[in-house]
């Protein structure tokens, strides 16, 4: 109880990253003191009795895969030990905090509703961006050329070329793109994106994608008309964002969440009713694929290629955690093989774990408490998490998430969700047993193999 605050202070501030809206908060150690808040809240909610000392079931995995990482920086790269291990922490205490302070029902759909409070003021500013004029950016230099960020000269434009004339700043580089709320702005002439952990538009797309999940499961638990209207609201405003990212992974994490629902309900047949419910999405993604789509999937190609020759080179201990982009111009922009050419097939297998186990629990849940009129506020949560992780582990598929503050905070519900089944029903239990283990392995066995072979049909 006394937890929340913090937690969801936490999680809010992650989110909308005020600081850079308001630049005056830079001076306060926001991220610190309410990461403090949460932590103390969870001390005396245990203190009091609140809360029980209970370990979710992805936490062993998690310090596992921690310490791993950082014993992949010491011996890789030492000088940067501490920054990495701190850099780290922060999502791991998220996971905990989340998973540990959450043990009811209904401190679960509070935090579940601060999430989807969050997705829909992204999606309501990546769609109002979507829609503004077009002005000139002065970019700073010292952001990354594909994620440019920069200062709104109070120029228009409709070219970049137009905002080198006139007034231009000598020396400096400049783009023309759209010029949103509190100081947002487009990327690659046009996508819409947000600041901060979600400056860029495919990692904006998953994060909104993944609140459908949590808005169906709300209509779920009371079905009513203003829930309904409300319901449509949300899918409308968030498609229009994901479609205005351009972002092809962010619509098949869109549509994997839809799809879970469909094949949870109607079985195969809602398989095939997902797709064709699917079709007219993938029509309007395709009629506005971007200008550079073909040189993106060159670059993720050769990307993924090179990850492989990574791991190749060192394939017990990896390179180091944080270490990939050392070794080429971009990131992995795939979190599983992220993982294994930074940790290698040790820090692979671990993380692989992390994810295997969170997905576990609302599988079991769900298939425990199915069809039970007293366990319905279970087995629809269960539901929403199974949709949402599914959705996370193929978003996952196309975005270097291996660390990222978004994956952390949804596995940190998996782990909520666990704690609040126990909380009424101490006999739920999620094990990792041996052949689970072995399943875990075969997948990370297979899945670099499967990359190579891939890649080198497609010539790379």
């Amino acid at each position: 109880m006394f937890a929340i605050p913090g937690t969801l202070a936490l999680i809010a501030f992650i989110y909308v990253r005020p600081q850079e809206v308001f630049t005056g908060l830079q001076r306060l150690p926001l991220l610190y003191l309410f990461f403090a808040l949460a932590i103390f809240g969870l001390v005396v909610d245990l203190r009091l009795r609140v809360s029980r000392p209970r370990l979710v079931p992805q936490m062993p995995w998690v310090i596992a895969l921690y310490l791993w990482s950082v014993l992949t920086v010491a011996i890789n790269a030492p000088q940067v030990l501490t920054d990495r291990a701190i850099e780290i922490a922060i999502p791991v205490i998220l996971f905990v905090v989340i998973a540990h302070s959450v043990q009811s029902f209904r401190t679960l759909q509070v935090v579940a509703a601060m999430l989807l409070a969050l997705v829909i003021f992204l999606a309501a500013l990546g769609v109002q961006q979507g829609n503004a004029e077009w002005g000139c950016l002065q970019l700073d230099p010292s952001g990354p050329k594909d994620l440019s960020t920069g200062h709104p000269d109070g120029r228009a434009c409709s070219t970049d070329r137009m905002c080198y004339g006139g007034d231009a700043a000598p020396g400096a580089d400049y783009a023309c793109e759209r010029i949103g709320l509190l100081g947002t702005t487009s990327v690659g002439h046009g996508r819409v994106r947000y600041r901060g952990v979600l400056q860029d538009p495919n990692e904006l797309a998953l994060t909104i994608g993944l609140g459908l999940a949590l808005m169906l499961a709300f209509f779920d638990r009371k079905k009513s008309a203003k829930r309904g209207l409300f319901l449509v609201l949300t899918f409308v405003l968030v498609l229009v964002c994901v479609m205005y990212t351009e972002s092809r992974g962010g619509q098949l994490v869109f549509l994997t969440v839809i799809g879970a629902y469909f094949v949870r309900r109607y079985g195969w047949r809602g398989g095939v009713a997902g797709l064709l419910v699917a079709l007219p999405v993938l029509l309007l993604a395709g009629s506005g694929e971007r200008h550079d789509a073909t040189s993106s999937t060159d670059e993720r190609m050769e990307t993924l290629y090179t990850g492989i020759d990574i791991f190749r080179s060192s394939p017990l201990i990896g390179v180091g955690e944080g270490q990939f982009t050392e070794y080429n111009y971009l990131t992995a922009h795939n979190s599983y093989l992220l993982a294994a050419a930074e940790l290698g097939i040790v820090g692979f297998f671990l993380f692989a774990s992390v994810l295997y186990i969170s997905i576990k629990i609302p599988l079991l849940a769900l298939r425990r408490y199915a069809g039970r009129p007293d366990a319905a506020v279970a087995a629809t949560w269960a539901m929403a998490l199974l949709a949402l992780l599914a959705g996370l582990y193929i978003g996952s598929f196309f975005l270097s998430f291996t660390w990222h503050h978004v994956l952390w905070i949804h596995l940190g519900l998996s782990g909520a969700l666990y704690s609040a089944i126990r909380t009424h029903d101490p006999e739920f239990t999620v094990r990792y047993g041996a052949l689970d283990m072995v399943g875990v392995g075969a997948f990370c066995a297979i899945l670099l193999p499967f990359l190579f072979v891939y890649l080198r049909l497609e010539g790379v």
